[in-house]
């Protein structure tokens, strides 16, 4: 594969604008996004980079994308040891990109291209972070359902709001990027990450596609351990809902206990409200207990992370101080 294009980005500068692309087996998208990315940022800047990091393709993926970083050093790849799924892989190459905006979309052109220039000009005009929302998408009705109810309980249990549709296409400002960063998030559930730092966001509508070549990588089950991680890490209710049961049941006792006076007062028996007691008060105490354990696993968590989140196992067009 030849692409003619001629080099715009200086070995050891940093670009304006760094676009990171996570792909697995995307031998048939590849080279096709990377040619409609350049010829929309080449619209409105001569200073930017491709990041592709692959996470373990089992096709011709990095050998498509070898070729591009031999035609054009603007292209740079990571490849992973393995699959460390969709959270870990793409924040890890956002972490590694040096633009001064990072640019975060898909492979498969479900992230439509042609908005990358309005999020550079919104960007320029000074937002921190422009996110693309899906105004609609064909979808299955589980799918859709699912979606619906995990964003119903990101509102309910949520330290934060998340923004429903984004699915974290978007262009983040250095400064954002480094914020979270510094958070070492683990399992980083990146779109609600964003909106945690509290820097200013502006949406822009655009109706999703569908994929234009190959097959989706998400099933149910990814997409299921996707939203049970990201309910984890931005919700802290989640963790402390056995506190509130606790709660529930210490009141429900008391009431119960009430009821027991109440009945030994008017001469009927007391026995069954003292035994509903005893047992209501058990579940606030295992609860309760429950509540502190589960706090402290989430104490213990944050004070000790440390592990990578991807392994790489080589990188190509990357300068030395990169």
């Amino acid at each position: 594969m030849t692409m003619s294009i001629p080099p715009r980005v200086s070995p050891g500068i940093s670009p304006e604008i760094s676009v990171v692309i996570p792909c697995r087996n995307e031998e048939a998208n590849a080279a096709l996004i990377a040619a409609a990315v350049i010829a929309q940022l080449e619209q409105v800047s001569d200073s930017f980079d491709i990041i592709f990091i692959d996470n373990a393709s089992t096709d011709r993926t990095v050998a498509i994308i070898r070729e591009m970083c031999a035609a054009d050093p603007r292209i740079r790849l990571i490849v992973n040891t393995r699959n460390f799924g969709q959270m870990r892989s793409p924040t890890h190459a956002i972490f590694e990109a040096s633009g001064d905006a990072v640019i975060a979309m898909c492979a498969d052109f479900q992230d439509s291209p042609e908005l990358l220039p309005r999020f550079v000009e919104r960007w320029r005009a000074g937002v921190d972070i422009v996110l693309g929302v899906r105004e609609k998408e064909k979808s299955t009705f589980l799918f859709g359902s699912l979606r619906r109810l995990f964003y119903a309980i990101s509102r309910k249990v949520g330290e934060y709001p998340i923004i429903p549709n984004a699915t974290g296409f978007g262009l983040y400002d250095r400064k954002v990027v480094r914020t979270i960063a510094a958070m070492k998030e683990p399992e980083p559930f990146f779109r609600g990450m964003l909106v945690e730092t509290g820097y200013s966001t502006e949406i822009i509508p655009y109706p999703r596609p569908g994929r234009l070549r190959g097959l989706s990588n998400n099933n149910f089950f990814t997409l299921l351990d996707f939203a049970l991680s990201g309910l984890a890490s931005s919700s802290k209710n989640l963790i402390r809902l056995p506190f509130f049961v606790a709660g529930f049941c210490g009141v429900l006792t008391g009431l119960t206990i009430l009821a027991a006076l109440i009945a030994a007062v008017v001469g009927t028996p007391a026995t069954p409200w003292l035994i509903a007691g005893a047992v209501e008060l058990q579940f606030a105490l295992l609860f309760g207990f429950l509540g502190l354990i589960g706090d402290q696993v989430r104490l213990t968590s944050e004070r000790t992370r440390g592990t990578p989140l991807v392994v790489e196992r080589e990188r190509v067009n990357f300068p030395q101080d990169y």
